[in-house]
This record gives structure tokens, sequence and C-alpha cells, in this order.
């Protein structure tokens, strides 16, 4: 039996629980029911058709007036959609669902970069600091002016164009996944551009002075930390008790100088080395094998080892032995960085603006100075295609001189006469 009132907070109040669950009815909003539960609790809800209803909310948090005003205003949206809106929007498929930015990177975005990109959770995790201010807003209110607002921001506080693009485009990448998997019907950066100047071409490698003291600094390095760890040894001798093993007299006391090298030696990007694992070494062949899951471009390569690559990673692969990870981090897995040690040997080498990246153009900047093809170079460092590389051509003027030479060489045709046929 349908048990109908004109409901109000003392006949709610009054309503007892019963051993199954019962409702009463609204006679004001006839479609409005008090659902009253075993446990005691009460709940409204609307019904607007034979088998459909909706949840309003708990008495006595949502009164008897907010209980009618929220039912009639559902059935104002059935009238004109079919259903509420709510619960037409509950019924969406994910990607048709409002969600806000955070939502969309933490359910979806997130996990698919770890999966596929090499540095998915580098990526990932780069983004909130950037662009933290909007991960709360819904995914399709986010705008052009948004960006082009906090891109502005970043370089007005002295960000360098570079960097800045790079932050944009981890942006972009996550926006275009939305438009990809329907989060989005258009791309809201179309009309962002790039910040001027932010194209990084700069080709900054070592002068023979430089060079020099490099490995100085590196050289100076072993030297003071084996000191170091004989004084320590003493130390404990002279206490009887004992102290740490002493690195081997051809090896080395840590994975910096031989990393250095290796990246002098062979290009390689300092990524590349920090996944770089003993079986992509041969040793025998004398050669590396860049993985394309480690590879910038996605696309194996192989880098040959100069005598002194050989001779690092020879000895390098004695001390520590020759299986999973050839630089691995003090816990065995992949290391992150190496910003302490690096920045250390840059300031004992008084190096000017010189990043661990530089390594790698001092390496190609080598070898377009010693007559290699560019080509040559652009198989070796990886890139996806020549003009990355052709921002070492102006190394090699004496080259492209003798190039434009050879036409003063070639002799006129005679006049008169002509080619036959």
């Amino acid at each position: 039996m349908k048990l109908a009132k004109k409901l109000s907070p003392a006949i709610v109040e009054a309503a007892k629980p019963e051993a199954v669950p019962y409702r009463l009815w609204d006679t004001v909003v006839p479609q409005l029911h008090l659902r009253v539960q075993p446990s005691g609790v009460k709940s409204w809800n609307v019904q607007w058709s034979r088998t459909s209803s909706r949840s309003l909310g708990k008495w006595p948090g949502v009164t008897v007036e907010s209980a009618r005003v929220k039912a009639k205003a559902a059935l104002v949206e059935t009238d004109t959609h079919g259903a509420p809106v709510a619960v037409i929007e509950a019924n969406k498929p994910d990607h048709e669902k409002p969600i806000t930015l955070r939502e969309f990177i933490d359910a979806h975005y997130a996990p698919w970069a770890k999966e596929h990109q090499k540095a998915g959770q580098a990526t990932v995790d780069a983004l909130e600091p950037v662009f933290g201010s909007l991960y709360d807003r819904e995914l399709r209110t986010i705008s052009a002016f948004d960006i082009e607002r906090i891109k502005s921001a970043r370089l007005r506080k002295g960000r360098k164009p570079a960097t800045v693009n790079r932050d944009l485009d981890r942006i972009r990448g996550v926006l275009s996944r939305a438009v990809d998997w329907q989060f989005l019907q258009e791309h809201p950066l179309r009309t962002v551009k790039r910040a001027k100047g932010g194209d990084d071409n700069r080709v900054r490698y070592l002068t023979a002075d430089e060079a020099k003291r490099l490995r100085e600094a590196l050289a100076a390095r072993e030297t003071d930390r084996r000191g170091s760890g004989a004084r320590h040894n003493a130390w404990h001798a002279a206490r009887g008790s004992e102290g740490h093993p002493q690195w081997p007299e051809d090896g080395f006391t840590d994975h910096l100088m031989p990393m250095v090298l290796l990246a002098l030696n062979t290009g390689l990007r300092r990524g590349e080395i920090f996944s770089l694992d003993w079986r992509s070494v041969s040793l025998d062949r004398a050669m590396v094998t860049v993985e394309a899951g480690n590879a910038k471009s996605r696309k194996a390569r192989h880098v040959p080892l100069n005598a002194e690559a050989l001779d690092v990673l020879t000895r390098w692969g004695a001390q520590r032995g020759m299986a999973g990870l050839v630089f691995p981090s003090p816990d065995g897995g992949r290391l992150t960085n190496i910003n302490k040690s690096w920045d250390g040997i840059v300031t004992s080498a008084e190096l000017s603006d010189f990043r661990f990246h530089d390594l790698r153009h001092d390496f190609a900047s080598k070898l377009v100075m010693a007559g290699v093809d560019l080509n040559t170079v652009r198989e070796l460092l990886g890139h996806a295609d020549i003009a990355m590389t052709l921002r070492y051509a102006h190394l090699a003027p004496d080259k492209l001189a003798d190039a434009v030479a050879r036409i003063g060489l070639q002799k006129p045709a005679k006049a008169g006469k002509r080619r036959a046929g």
C-alpha cells in the first residue's frame, strides 16, 4: 500500500524503522518519497518513471523543503532531457563524463606514459609543479589562454625559453592524448606558440685547455678519494677495527670518472648511460648498443668503442662485475642524477657554462672537426633526422670551402660546341 502524506519535519522525524524498508510519499511533489531503512537511515528519492529513481540525499542533512526543490529540478530536467542531467552524465562512457585535469592524468595519462615513454614517470612528476593551478579544473574548460598565462609568467620569472618549451611539450602531450582518447573534441593549444629563442641549438664543446683541466680534475678527485679512504682505514687499524675495502689500483673510486670518459668517447646521452646494461656491451666487438627502449628516437643504434672507452669499460667491468646495469645506483637500481658529483668536477675544472650534455656536443664537434661527414655523425648520435646534426656543420669550414672551390676547377665548355643528341 502506498503511504502518501504532506510530509513535514515532524512526520519525517516520527517515521520509525521497521523490519523491512518502506516509503513515505509526498503529496506536494508526488514523485518524491522518503525511504526508511531498518537501520533507521532515512533518504530522499525522486522517481520519474515506474522503474527509474534517483537519490537526493539523506535526512536530516537534506530537509523536507530542500528535497522538494531538488525533486522539482530533477523532474524539469527529465521533462527536457528524458532523465535528470546527473543520471545522464553518470551513464555516459568515461571519456564523455566531466573530469578534472588531475583525474585525467592520474587515471589515464600517467599509466600510459609510464608504460610507453622512457621517462614517463619523470614527465608526470614534472607536470604538477608547473601546471598545478589547473589540476582541479575540468579538463574541457582548460584553454589556450590558461597555458599562455603560465608560459608568460615563467618567462617573466627568468625561466629559459628552452625550459618553458619543454614544459609546453609536456602539457601538450597530455592534451594530445586527451584528444586521441576522445576526452576532448579538439586540442586547446592549437594557437599556443613556443617561446622565442627556445630552440637550444647551442654547441658547447671543450677547448684543448678545458679538456685538459677536466681530465686533471677527474684524476685529482680520484686521488683525493683514495687518500681519504687510506686515512680512514689507518684510523681503524690504529684502533684495532676493520676499515673499508680499498679500490683496485687500476680501477675507479666510483662511477663518475668512467661515466664522463664514456660520454666523451661515445656521445651517449646521460639517460642512455644511466640505462646501459652489460648485455648491451660487447667488449669483444668493441661495441655498445643503445636499445630502442632507452633511445630518445626510439630506434636502436650501435656505437663503436674507441681505445679509451674500451679500456674504461673493461676496467670498470672487472671491478664491478658485468651483470645488470653498467652504472647502478647504490641500491642497485637506475641512477636518477649525478648532479652533486658533476657540479663538483665542473667547479674544480673551472668550466664555465658546461653541462653533462655538453660532453655529447664535444664528441660530435670533435668528429666534425676531424672531417667525419655529418650523416655518420647523425648515426652515431642517434638523431632522428639530419636537421639536429646540422648545428655542427659550421665546425668544418675547410671542408665546406673545399666543396665550393671544386666548382672553380671545372673547365668551361668551349663556345660553339654542342652536345650531341
